[in-house]
């Protein structure tokens, strides 16, 4: 018995050493691939320090650590999956140094943790799905600081006493487009109509509600067959009825393309940054093209409805019901 137990002591003691050598195989093969991540990670940051120009700012220490500090946070922002969103052209585009700088700001002050993949993107604005530090989902729309659109947009902010003294720089007018945005937003939220809340901005960063699923944003109502658009009508012309007489506000810019549909099958308005007060000087011929557009998408669903009645409505509607709300 005695030779039997030293045979089963020598097979365990083999079994055992098999087991640490492909346990230590294992841990090998972990590591390397760690250590490939972290250099697939760093080579399109090496690769932007390395880059005489524009990204020669990221060679200086504080910036550099800045943006290591939040490289993990926005890895799936111009794309799904590691790695992949790493397209030089939209990064040109969105990711200066400024914008940098503000989200690591916002993602300091807790506001957003991560910033995935872009939702939507326009002439003025990237839209990206973020996560807040809860894990909650949240749009982050970054406007272009490389671009003179904004230039073309004086129209919508000259005349607004809320933005006075302006200096024509195009960093501050973006600045200034972003606050605008923030501020319509909330003073239309304020009467509770249907549009993102804002949750937080920095400079040339705005964070909102987030409108749609894990995969993509809402469609647009030019996307979308309405069965029933008489009550969305109704309601849309409502919603510039109460931006007029409540909030004092002209969309601008109110159209199919600016709305979207929910997961309730209810509109939703965004884009409001052009959005004007009634003592601007342009605001009532911004308020009857608005009223214009809503009423051509009335008729293309074949509802029976006229501009001399929609815009009667949106002056003289009874609004005795709407109250203001709470949006804390």
């Amino acid at each position: 018995m005695k030779d039997l137990d030293e045979d089963w002591d020598e097979l365990a003691t083999n079994k055992n050493r098999r087991r640490r050598k492909k346990s230590k195989f294992k841990n090998s093969e972990h590591q390397k691939d760690a250590e490939f991540s972290r250099f697939e990670e760093s080579k399109f940051i090496d690769t932007l320090e390395n880059t005489s120009g524009k990204y020669s700012w990221m060679k200086e220490k504080r910036y550099k650590t800045m943006f290591r500090n939040i490289e993990d946070k926005i890895q799936g922002a111009m794309g799904k999956g590691p790695f992949e969103w790493v397209d030089r052209r939209v990064f040109d585009q969105v990711f200066d140094r400024l914008t940098l700088m503000s989200l690591y700001k916002l993602m300091k002050n807790g506001i957003i943790d991560t910033l995935d993949f872009p939702v939507a993107r326009g002439k003025e604005a990237h839209v990206f799905h973020g996560t807040d530090i809860d894990g909650n989902p949240v749009a982050v729309k970054i406007f272009h600081t490389s671009n003179a659109v904004f230039k073309n947009l004086m129209q919508y902010i000259e005349g607004d006493p809320r933005f006075t003294g302006l200096r024509r720089r195009h960093r501050d007018l973006v600045d200034i487009w972003v606050r605008k945005e923030q501020r319509n937003l909330t003073r239309l939220a304020k009467w509770g109509l249907r549009v993102p809340k804002p949750l937080g901005l920095h400079k040339n960063v705005l964070v909102m509600d987030y409108l749609g699923d894990e995969t993509s944003p809402f469609p647009k109502l030019r996307e979308v067959k309405v069965e029933d658009p008489q009550p969305v009508y109704d309601e849309l012309l409502q919603f510039l009825a109460v931006s007029w007489q409540k909030a004092n506000l002209v969309h601008g810019d109110f159209s199919p393309f600016n709305i979207l549909w929910n997961d309730e099958d209810k509109p939703v308005v965004i884009d409001v940054g052009q959005a004007v007060i009634q003592s601007h000087p342009k605001a009532q011929d911004f308020l009857v093209r608005d009223v214009t557009r809503l009423v051509e998408w009335g008729q293309k669903n074949n509802l029976d409805v006229d501009l001399a009645e929609a815009m009667y409505d949106v002056l003289n509607m009874d609004l005795s019901h709407v109250e203001e709300v709470s949006i804390d």
